[in-house]
């Protein structure tokens, strides 16, 4: 494994594992598969990964506490760094912040953090954490031993980037970034800027929900041929990430153990300076492959999943419709649309709360495009 520079003369792995994708029981995000998930786990543990990221709601907040579990089974507390986040949309008040953090530390069964997000601000939630003088609770936890560091999570435009970063000391932030999102959100400009700040940045989505991560169509294998790449679409996304010297870490999100092989592997073979310029150049022609064939730009998050009334599976339903045209099958798209996607959990039975739109990192529009989704889909005929 190869490890970078963080500050305090910490040495991090440049992979990190994502605990927010792990494979599950019957579909249902709340039911970790736990043989499979601590397997990957101690993967990781055992080829060199030492920084382990989850978060207050991931696997509908199952996560901290099995990764909690999984760290005291196998006595790893003090040889792993671990991060969490507080979800700082939910707090009313200023005790909420402490509330949340101690539920945490039960969860993780842990008596402090190494390193502590807050979770997503946008112009949003950092307004309103503000106004809970989460200064003093960051503060608060940083002195007292019980958060090793203190960073945040971030989805919204640039200059509210900038706003944050240099709103406070933080130790670190952690920003969306691959090669799709070049201008998105903070985007490359925004790392650039926190590097110059002092900041180390991890980076989340390197593979946009697994957007970059397919089979490859006849298309896109056309595109690796003309380049003379022989990577595998995983390896590409990822070793244009290592490849910056700005970036302090790269999270996996894996969904399985086979994932996280290969993401393991990648990571302990490619660093800064290794991205060739055949490769530069397929990134340029996969952007603009992707670009041309994409609908709806989710990454799958599942945020608006978890907090549907309906139960709608919006991640599924946009991944079907991206798919249909990026993976230049229709039929399957509709046969996997009728089978994964129940009639009374579709499109048509959204009652419009606003929930998903209100709390989606991409700010996707999404009770229209759904409509949109669900009747592209049926049209199809089989």
């Amino acid at each position: 494994m190869k490890y970078r520079n963080f500050k305090n003369e910490l040495q991090i792995s440049q992979l990190g594992l994502g605990c927010m994708r792990f494979p599950v029981l019957n579909d249902d995000n709340a039911k970790i598969d736990e043989e499979q998930a601590e397997r990957m786990i101690l993967h990781c543990y055992e080829n060199g990964v030492n920084y382990y990221d989850t978060a207050y709601p991931y696997h509908v907040g199952t996560s901290e506490k099995f990764v909690g579990k999984v760290i005291q089974k196998n006595r790893l507390r003090d040889k792993i760094h671990l991060a969490t986040k507080n979800p700082v949309w939910q707090i009313t008040e200023h005790q909420g912040f402490y509330n949340v953090f101690e539920e945490q530390l039960q969860n993780l069964q842990t008596d402090y953090i190494d390193f502590y997000l807050m979770h997503s601000l946008n112009a949003g939630s950092w307004h309103m954490a503000k106004k809970h003088d989460i200064y003093r609770f960051m503060d608060t936890i940083k002195q007292d031993g019980r958060a090793r560091q203190i960073g945040f999570s971030f989805h919204d435009n640039l200059n509210i980037f900038k706003e944050i970063v240099d709103a406070y000391d933080w130790d670190f932030c952690q920003i969306q970034l691959n090669y799709m999102d070049e201008n998105y959100q903070a985007g490359i400009e925004g790392l650039q800027y926190a590097s110059r700040k002092g900041l180390p940045v991890v980076i989340m989505e390197p593979l946009k929900g697994g957007r970059l991560a397919p089979v490859l169509t006849s298309s896109m294998q056309a595109l690796f041929d003309k380049n003379n790449v022989t990577l595998t679409p995983v390896e590409l996304a990822l070793k244009y990430l290592f490849n910056m010297p700005e970036v302090s870490c790269v999270l996996s999100g894996a969904s399985s153990y086979e994932q996280i092989v290969e993401n393991v592997r990648t990571a302990s073979t490619y660093g800064v300076g290794d991205l060739t310029q055949n490769e530069k150049n397929l990134i340029a022609d996969m952007v603009e492959f992707y670009t041309s064939r994409t609908k709806v730009p989710c990454t799958g998050c599942l945020y608006c999943v978890d907090d549907c009334p309906q139960r709608i599976p919006i991640n599924i339903i946009f991944s079907l419709y991206n798919g249909r045209y990026i993976y230049e099958n229709d039929k399957l798209a509709r046969i996997q649309y009728d089978a994964h996607v129940p009639a009374k959990r579709r499109p048509d039975h959204c009652i419009e709360c606003g929930q998903c739109e209100s709390i989606c990192p991409q700010h996707i529009k999404i009770i229209d495009e759904l409509k949109v989704a669900h009747e592209d889909l049926l049209s199809i005929k089989l």
